[in-house]
């Protein structure tokens, strides 16, 4: 049996092979949107539906094992990092992002003003600047 096949009924999912193939792309790293994720599920399989991925990618974030982000202005987005309460990085020039750990101190990383009432127990914040490439052309263009 191999790992994601354990880490998968660990957490209580069936063993299938779109969803072994869903864990395999995202293993690879990144934040990909659902459109690649199924073309490189493809890639594995030979046919799987859209809806199918979306299927799979559902089922994992509930369970943990993948995480899906949705910065402003960008398709929802999925990577395999969950779990650990880490943030996010987005260049506005050409969309591009990036893992930040966690800024300061333990889960949640930041103490609301005022919690109203809620036990808060994680915070998800998304930094906006421009990548490294972005201000290179940037100033190539100046």
């Amino acid at each position: 049996m191999s790992g994601a096949e354990e880490l998968l009924r660990s957490r209580g999912l069936r063993v299938t092979r779109p969803r072994l193939a869903v864990l395999d792309v995202l293993a690879g790293g990144g934040h990909l949107e659902v459109d690649e994720i199924t073309r490189q599920v493809r890639e594995r399989l030979d046919s799987v539906s859209t809806q199918a991925v979306y299927d799979v990618l559902g089922a994992l974030s509930r369970a943990g094992l993948s995480r899906r982000i949705e910065p402003a202005g960008s398709p929802a987005r999925y990577e395999a990092r969950a779990g650990d309460n880490h943030h996010h990085v987005v260049c506005r020039g050409c969309g591009e992002i990036a893992d930040i750990d966690c800024a300061v101190g333990s889960a949640p990383c930041l103490e609301p003003s005022v919690a109203h009432g809620f036990d808060v127990d994680e915070a998800e914040v998304t930094f906006w600047g421009l990548c490294p490439g972005c201000q290179a052309r940037r100033s190539a263009d100046s």
